[in-house]
């Protein structure tokens, strides 16, 4: 498997630290509201990562955190009249209810800022020890000088992000580039006891403290939205590697932006959405067939237009799924004959391009579409006379490969089949009352599900539309 790696800007063959085992790290949210879509992308995103590794026998320990010390969290709490805990334990189910919405398989851990604090302290402690950190009556800072690696990941020099920095009065930070470690206690805040008196830590040391306890001091991958490669996943490699004198991440994955109607989504234009506003009028598997559709480092451009064509093409994966449920039910012969074994044999094409496709980083539009094309194969070679074993073949490979990227995996409550046979009979009830204009809309209704109807001689037979 190759993965497009940030930090080489190429393409690289996946090796893992330990052979069959991958230790993986992405960000998680800062829980003070329900997610946007742009964080659904690469919650998604890793979530299909990962499935594909264990698909491919690897052994994954994924980690992705809660951010639940923050200034948004503290500003909603006074705007709700409820303590930060309280706030964050709140959006954490929030975040739960979306993200099992979106088929986002639970983290093996799911770590919080308030339960580290030992851990971070003791990065900061280490940091300082090693000329990396400075304390400044209570606020303590990484010396961003001191790291001769600085800008790797973002391709940029210190020189360059100095005469880009904004400039800001802080009397205290010893450079511009300077980022806090741990912040000095604020009136009406929460706070830890540290060697540098009451307060809590600044956002970028979590991960480094986290990912560490966790994973360990080198990982896997490191993955999370491109807007994270500048300041967060710099600052994380300057921090863990300062710390350790290892390479923090062997492999960094990034996906790319989500545009809203061809402009960058904002609360001031009017444009943000969050996964809740969306699963108002979607099934949030839509969502993640629509994010899925497109390679992940490509930038997306999100629309209701856009989101009904996905939804179309979500529709066809359960057509053809409740399709062989009805076939398999109503199938009268077990064994397959020697053209259904020959059949059977031709369905690994369909493996191969979507192993092809994944395994070329993770090309999940290149992999919907080799399911569609066994999706077509499916609905021209099983039907009502196809053998139980012939049927089960294909659900079997349509199964795996639609599980891969957690896709077609609910089972809905109406049997589509049966709901297609009662449309078909109502249509037959009209056409003998001459209600034409009924007929004609069944007909319609039908074949917007990807349904065809044939009037034959033996009476209405239907297909699945190629």
């Amino acid at each position: 498997m190759k993965l497009y790696n940030t930090i080489t800007q190429q393409k690289e063959t996946f090796i893992p630290i330990e052979a069959g085992k991958v230790r993986m790290y992405s960000c998680g949210p800062t829980v003070y509201n329900y997610f946007h879509i742009g964080n659904a992308r690469p919650f998604i995103v890793f979530d299909v990562l990962r499935r594909f590794l264990e698909y491919s026998g690897y052994e994954v320990t994924f980690i992705q955190n809660f951010t639940d010390v923050d200034d948004k969290i503290i500003n909603r709490s006074h705007e709700e009249g409820i303590s930060p805990q309280e706030v964050s334990e709140k959006y954490i189910q929030e975040y739960f209810t979306d993200a099992d919405a979106l088929g986002i398989k639970r983290a093996n851990v799911h770590p919080k800022v308030s339960e580290h604090m030992t851990e971070i302290i003791d990065m900061i402690k280490t940091l300082e020890e090693k000329g990396l950190a400075y304390n400044v009556d209570g606020n303590v800072y990484y010396h961003v000088d001191n790291f001769k690696d600085y800008g790797k990941l973002s391709k940029q020099s210190i020189d360059d992000l100095k005469s880009g920095a904004r400039v800001v009065i802080n009397d205290e930070k010893q450079s511009p580039l300077d980022f806090a470690l741990w912040k000095k206690k604020k009136e009406g805040e929460p706070f830890w006891e540290s060697p540098w008196g009451q307060g809590r830590p600044g956002w970028h040391i979590e991960c480094s403290a986290m990912s560490k306890k966790h994973l360990g001091e080198t990982i896997d991958i490191h993955g999370g939205g491109q807007d994270l490669i500048f300041p967060h996943h710099e600052n994380e490699i300057a921090q863990s590697e300062g710390a350790c004198g290892k390479p923090f991440a062997n492999y960094w994955v990034h996906n790319g932006y989500i545009n809203i109607n061809n402009e960058k989504m904002s609360k001031s234009k009017g444009n943000f959405f969050t996964v809740r506003d969306i699963a108002k009028s979607f099934d949030l598997e839509v969502v993640r067939m629509f994010l899925l559709m497109a390679h992940y480092r490509s930038p997306v451009n999100f629309s209701e237009e856009l989101l009904q064509q996905a939804s179309t093409a979500l529709d066809r994966f359960y057509t053809a799924k409740y399709q062989m449920a009805f076939l398999l039910t109503n199938a009268t012969t077990n064994e397959a004959s020697k053209e259904e074994e020959t059949w059977i044999t031709s369905l690994e094409a369909y493996n191969t391009a979507f192993m092809t496709a994944m395994e070329d980083d993770i090309n999940t539009a290149d992999a919907i579409a080799s399911i569609f094309e066994l999706v077509r194969d499916l609905n021209s070679n099983l039907d009502q006379n196809s053998s139980k074993e012939a049927i089960m073949a294909g659900q079997k490979l349509f199964a795996e490969l639609t599980g891969v990227l957690g896709l077609a995996v609910k089972d809905k409550e109406t049997n589509l089949a049966s709901e297609i046979e009662d449309l078909i009979a109502q249509r037959q009830a009209a056409r003998k009352a001459k209600d034409f204009k009924k007929s004609d809309e069944i007909r319609d209704e039908l074949l917007a599900k990807g349904i065809v109807l044939e009037d034959t001689r033996e009476g209405v037979k239907w297909k699945r539309a190629q």
